[in-house]
Protein backbone atom coordinates (compact mmCIF):
# COMPACT_ATOMS: atom_id res chain seq x y z
CA UNK A 1 0.00 0.00 0.00
CA UNK A 2 1.42 3.30 -0.67
CA UNK A 3 1.67 6.28 1.67
CA UNK A 4 0.40 8.29 -1.34
CA UNK A 5 -2.77 8.67 -3.58
CA UNK A 6 -2.58 12.00 -5.30
CA UNK A 7 -5.71 12.20 -5.08
CA UNK A 8 -5.57 15.60 -2.36
CA UNK A 9 -2.85 17.01 -4.56
CA UNK A 10 -5.95 19.81 -5.97
CA UNK A 11 -6.52 20.66 -2.24
CA UNK A 12 -9.02 18.90 -1.38
CA UNK A 13 -9.21 15.61 0.53
CA UNK A 14 -11.82 12.99 1.19
CA UNK A 15 -13.37 11.64 4.77
CA UNK A 16 -14.43 8.20 5.05
CA UNK A 17 -17.64 9.12 4.29
CA UNK A 18 -17.01 10.46 0.96
CA UNK A 19 -17.33 13.58 1.63
CA UNK A 20 -14.74 16.09 0.17
CA UNK A 21 -12.99 18.63 2.26
CA UNK A 22 -10.36 21.62 1.88
CA UNK A 23 -7.19 20.58 3.14
CA UNK A 24 -7.19 23.27 5.70
CA UNK A 25 -10.36 21.81 7.42
CA UNK A 26 -10.20 21.52 11.12
CA UNK A 27 -10.88 17.48 10.60
CA UNK A 28 -7.69 17.13 8.83
CA UNK A 29 -5.91 19.37 11.47
CA UNK A 30 -7.34 17.15 14.14
CA UNK A 31 -5.64 13.79 11.95
CA UNK A 32 -2.72 15.58 11.33
CA UNK A 33 -2.06 16.24 14.91
CA UNK A 34 -3.02 12.57 15.85
CA UNK A 35 -0.82 10.89 13.25
CA UNK A 36 1.94 13.06 14.48
CA UNK A 37 1.46 12.06 17.91
CA UNK A 38 1.39 8.23 16.94
CA UNK A 39 4.89 8.98 14.76
CA UNK A 40 6.23 10.15 18.26
CA UNK A 41 4.98 7.66 20.30
CA UNK A 42 6.56 5.32 18.21
CA UNK A 43 9.71 6.89 18.73
CA UNK A 44 9.43 6.52 22.44
CA UNK A 45 8.60 2.73 22.25
CA UNK A 46 12.09 2.47 20.94
CA UNK A 47 13.34 4.55 23.27
CA UNK A 48 12.21 3.07 26.26
CA UNK A 49 12.89 -0.51 25.01
CA UNK A 50 16.83 0.81 24.65
CA UNK A 51 16.35 1.42 28.08
CA UNK A 52 15.29 -2.12 28.88
CA UNK A 53 12.20 -0.34 30.45
CA UNK A 54 9.56 -3.61 30.10
CA UNK A 55 6.18 -1.73 31.66
CA UNK A 56 5.90 0.94 29.06
CA UNK A 57 6.20 -0.74 25.33
CA UNK A 58 3.38 -2.85 25.15
CA UNK A 59 1.16 0.05 26.43
CA UNK A 60 2.24 2.21 24.06
CA UNK A 61 1.79 0.32 21.26
CA UNK A 62 -1.83 -0.57 22.27
CA UNK A 63 -2.28 3.38 22.50
CA UNK A 64 -1.14 3.87 19.13
CA UNK A 65 -3.51 1.19 17.60
CA UNK A 66 -6.18 3.36 19.72
CA UNK A 67 -4.96 6.29 17.88
CA UNK A 68 -5.32 4.73 14.77
CA UNK A 69 -9.06 3.73 15.71
CA UNK A 70 -9.33 7.55 17.37
CA UNK A 71 -8.25 9.12 13.78
CA UNK A 72 -11.18 6.39 11.92
CA UNK A 73 -14.14 8.09 14.05
CA UNK A 74 -12.06 11.66 13.41
CA UNK A 75 -12.26 10.82 9.48
CA UNK A 76 -16.33 9.80 9.76
CA UNK A 77 -17.90 12.93 11.22
CA UNK A 78 -21.40 11.23 12.18
CA UNK A 79 -23.10 14.69 10.76
CA UNK A 80 -22.26 13.23 7.04
CA UNK A 81 -21.03 9.88 7.50
CA UNK A 82 -23.43 7.25 6.63
CA UNK A 83 -24.91 4.62 8.98
CA UNK A 84 -22.97 1.73 7.29
CA UNK A 85 -19.63 3.99 7.31
CA UNK A 86 -20.30 4.75 10.76
CA UNK A 87 -20.86 1.21 11.80
CA UNK A 88 -17.63 -0.02 9.55
CA UNK A 89 -15.76 2.91 11.82
CA UNK A 90 -16.70 0.77 14.55
CA UNK A 91 -17.34 2.09 18.42
CA UNK A 92 -14.76 4.45 20.25
CA UNK A 93 -15.92 3.28 23.55
CA UNK A 94 -15.34 4.49 27.78
CA UNK A 95 -13.28 1.48 28.08
CA UNK A 96 -10.28 3.31 26.17
CA UNK A 97 -10.39 5.97 28.71
CA UNK A 98 -10.84 3.08 31.85
CA UNK A 99 -7.41 1.69 30.23
CA UNK A 100 -5.21 4.92 30.33
CA UNK A 101 -6.66 5.54 33.85
CA UNK A 102 -5.60 1.78 35.37
CA UNK A 103 -2.08 2.47 33.65
CA UNK A 104 -1.71 6.12 34.86
CA UNK A 105 -3.03 4.86 38.77
CA UNK A 106 -0.44 1.41 38.21
CA UNK A 107 2.54 3.72 37.35
CA UNK A 108 1.54 6.80 39.71
CA UNK A 109 1.85 3.95 42.83
CA UNK A 110 5.77 4.15 41.92
CA UNK A 111 6.09 8.03 41.77
CA UNK A 112 7.23 10.30 44.16
CA UNK A 113 4.19 13.04 45.06
CA UNK A 114 4.12 16.05 43.04
CA UNK A 115 5.32 19.18 44.61
CA UNK A 116 5.81 21.27 41.94
CA UNK A 117 5.04 21.17 37.82
CA UNK A 118 7.63 20.13 36.57
CA UNK A 119 7.94 19.62 32.76
CA UNK A 120 7.22 16.91 31.34
CA UNK A 121 9.96 15.15 28.87
CA UNK A 122 6.75 14.89 25.97
CA UNK A 123 -16.70 18.45 17.46
CA UNK A 124 -15.72 15.48 18.12
CA UNK A 125 -17.26 12.50 20.40
CA UNK A 126 -17.26 12.85 23.73
CA UNK A 127 -15.13 9.57 24.45
CA UNK A 128 -13.00 10.67 22.09
CA UNK A 129 -12.06 13.83 23.40
CA UNK A 130 -11.87 11.66 27.18
CA UNK A 131 -9.10 9.20 25.83
CA UNK A 132 -7.10 12.17 23.96
CA UNK A 133 -7.23 13.94 27.47
CA UNK A 134 -6.60 10.97 29.56
CA UNK A 135 -3.93 10.18 26.80
CA UNK A 136 -2.37 13.83 27.73
CA UNK A 137 -2.28 12.31 31.71
CA UNK A 138 -0.92 8.65 30.75
CA UNK A 139 2.26 10.48 28.42
CA UNK A 140 3.03 13.00 31.50
CA UNK A 141 2.68 9.55 34.07
CA UNK A 142 5.00 7.72 31.76
CA UNK A 143 7.43 10.24 30.96
CA UNK A 144 7.92 10.49 35.42
CA UNK A 145 7.78 6.82 35.42
CA UNK A 146 10.35 6.41 32.95
CA UNK A 147 12.73 8.83 34.73
CA UNK A 148 12.09 7.64 38.44
CA UNK A 149 12.54 3.55 36.62
CA UNK A 150 15.77 5.44 34.97
CA UNK A 151 17.28 6.68 38.35
CA UNK A 152 16.68 10.45 36.89
CA UNK A 153 15.91 13.44 38.53
CA UNK A 154 12.83 15.49 37.50
CA UNK A 155 13.14 18.93 36.01
CA UNK A 156 10.99 21.15 37.54
CA UNK A 157 9.01 23.76 36.37
CA UNK A 158 10.14 27.44 36.93
CA UNK A 159 7.59 30.11 36.93
CA UNK A 160 9.65 33.44 35.39
CA UNK A 161 6.73 35.57 36.65
CA UNK A 162 7.93 34.72 40.26
CA UNK A 163 11.28 35.30 42.41
CA UNK A 164 12.62 31.55 43.89
CA UNK A 165 11.92 30.83 47.68
CA UNK A 166 14.03 28.68 49.77
CA UNK A 167 10.50 26.65 49.87
CA UNK A 168 10.38 26.53 45.65
CA UNK A 169 13.97 24.98 45.44
CA UNK A 170 12.88 21.98 47.84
Amino acid sequence: MKVYTKTGDKGTSQLFSGERRPKNDVVFQALGDTDELNAQIGVAVEQVRLANNEFLPSKLEQIQSRLFDLGACVATPLTTASEMKQQRTGIFDEANVTQLELWIDEMDLELPPLKSFILPSGDVDGVVQRYLNRLSDFLFVSARFAAVRDGKEETKWINQNTKPTNKDEE
